[in-house]
């Protein structure tokens, strides 16, 4: 139900009444009509009559066209001073004298003989004697009128013209020459009646002026029984206030903190370079690994080696990558490489944070937990960037098994919002057994969130860790995908003000 004429504002009304019989107008006539002080009177009103269904605003944008200097139209074309040489000629000049003629230099020289052709004034011909100017028949007509270009940069030379009012062949011929003419952009805008417009303005507007509240000087005066009162239209358009809150990125950070801390974890941090030793090596990760490659791993150039740990730990490592040391394995019978486990690194996972922890404090029982990020060399797509954020946790205490790291990741998937997930067998290096835990997005698909398992012997002994240590790592991201049904992983790092703005509060 559309409002009547008194539920409007006074310039609500001044917009209906100089819109008038017209029915559509620029805002600029219409402030020219009705008499508005500023522009923005007109465009604030006429808002305000859109969202009430009085008036209808289009946007366009119109093109117009002017002389980049003024004095470009007073310089005749390099073809017209090419044709009136020729013609002072005799019809027939060869090209180096029209050069000298005209005082070309070579590139004016070959804008003028293309254009000479291109309007059929002339054609060069070529001879034993040379390459002549020969005018034809059109060439001898154009020497007593101007052509279409020149006409048009004469009207240019007055002012500045809209592209409707240009033949667009000629203005395409103008364009492609260089710096004669300068193109604008404008935004131009109409607005016209509805239906319901036009019915409100149809049963009279009486225009007076208006006031929200009442005064003691209008009241003792008298002047009340004159004016209007604003009458509220309580389900009249609002815009939307928009609360400051958490991007959507940190506020899932925050929620996995709570999430884990609630759950008795503690939470450490680490360094974002580490010697391949921790990245790596500490981890039972051959030197030969495809991921140590510089293809997959960010190594740094300054510093270029960081210092090992103490020395017995690091010989316990070579010992059991070499032959296994006292775990019982065969390791991976090769000669370990101490400068390579000394290359800085850019971390490319956060399971070094936690197993540095843990060899810090070796005595269970011990719960763990980081939120950081990892960097990796991998192209950009819609699931993949090169810096992303994980989430690292790690149970070491006695009699840990892998039902009860099932039991952990699906309680900490539950509080995230899943209700289900699923584990399947999986490989790396340093969990045996190992599982990729699954949960099934809102729209009905699996997704795999990351890796799982319980540390190899091959880590854990030569850190002095005596009891089972349950680890797993996922990529948080990929947590944030899934949860909010987000297709593109950039989405989350793109500047989407309206998406950021309308995107609910996370709790």
């Amino acid at each position: 139900m559309p409002p009547s004429a008194t539920e409007l504002s006074y310039l609500e009304k001044k917009v209906l009444l100089a819109l008038g019989k017209r029915l559509k107008a620029s805002p600029e006539e219409i402030r020219t009509a009705g008499n508005f002080r500023e522009l923005v009177e007109v465009m604030n009103a006429a808002s305000w009559l859109q969202a009430k269904g009085l008036v209808t605003m289009k946007e366009r944008i119109a093109h117009s066209y002017r002389l980049t200097k003024p004095d470009v139209a007073r310089r005749p074309l390099p073809e017209r001073k090419a044709l009136k040489a020729a013609m002072k000629a005799g019809g027939r000049i060869a090209v180096p004298k029209l050069k000298s003629a005209c005082k070309f230099d070579e590139s004016e020289l070959a804008v003028a003989l293309g254009w000479l052709r291109r309007k059929g004034w002339a054609d060069v011909t070529k001879g034993p004697e040379g390459s002549f100017v020969v005018v034809a028949p059109a060439g001898r007509a154009a020497t007593a009128s101007k052509s279409p270009d020149e006409i048009l940069l004469a009207r240019l030379s007055k002012g500045e013209l809209p592209e409707d009012a240009i033949d667009p062949h000629v203005l395409r011929e103008l364009k492609s020459r260089r710096e004669l003419v300068k193109e604008r952009e404008s935004v131009q805008r109409e607005i016209a009646l509805t239906a319901a417009g036009q019915k409100v303005a149809a049963a009279g507007i009486e225009l007076k002026e208006e006031v929200a509240q009442p005064t003691t000087d209008l009241l003792q005066s008298g002047r009340w029984r004159d004016v209007d009162f604003r009458r509220y239209d309580t389900k009249a358009f609002a815009p939307l206030i928009h609360p400051g809150k958490r991007h959507v990125l940190s506020a899932y950070i925050e929620k996995v903190r709570r999430i884990f801390l609630s759950m008795g974890f503690t939470e450490i941090e680490g360094d974002f370079v580490l010697p391949a030793f921790w990245n790596f090596d500490a981890l039972f990760q051959p030197q030969d690994h495809p991921a140590r490659d510089e293809l997959d791993t960010f190594y740094l150039s300054k510093p270029a080696t960081m210092p090992l740990p103490e020395e017995d730990i690091v010989r316990r490592v070579a010992n059991v990558h070499e032959t296994g040391g006292a775990t019982g394995s065969t390791g991976w019978r090769y000669e370990w490489d101490r400068t390579e486990a000394e290359r800085a690194v850019l971390r490319s996972h956060t399971t070094p944070i936690t197993l540095k922890w843990l060899a810090e404090h070796p005595e269970p029982p011990q719960k763990a937990f980081v939120v950081g990020r990892v960097f990796r060399p991998d192209a950009v797509d819609w699931t993949h960037l090169p810096e992303f954020h994980q989430i690292e946790g790690v149970v070491m205490e006695d009699g840990a098994n892998l039902a009860q790291l099932i039991g952990i990741i699906e309680e900490f998937y539950r509080r995230l919002g899943f209700t289900r997930a699923k584990f399947r067998p999986g490989y790396f290096p340093y969990t045996e057994p190992s599982m990729e835990p699954e949960v099934q997005r809102p729209d009905g698909r699996w997704m795999e969130l990351g890796g799982s398992g319980i540390f190899r012997p091959e880590v854990t002994e030569p850190l002095g860790l005596k009891a089972p240590v349950l680890a797993w790592g996922l990529g948080l991201e990929r947590v944030i995908m899934a949860v909010e049904g987000i297709t593109d992983i950039r989405q989350l790092y793109l500047s989407d003000l309206d998406w950021l703005r309308d995107h609910r509060a996370i709790l």
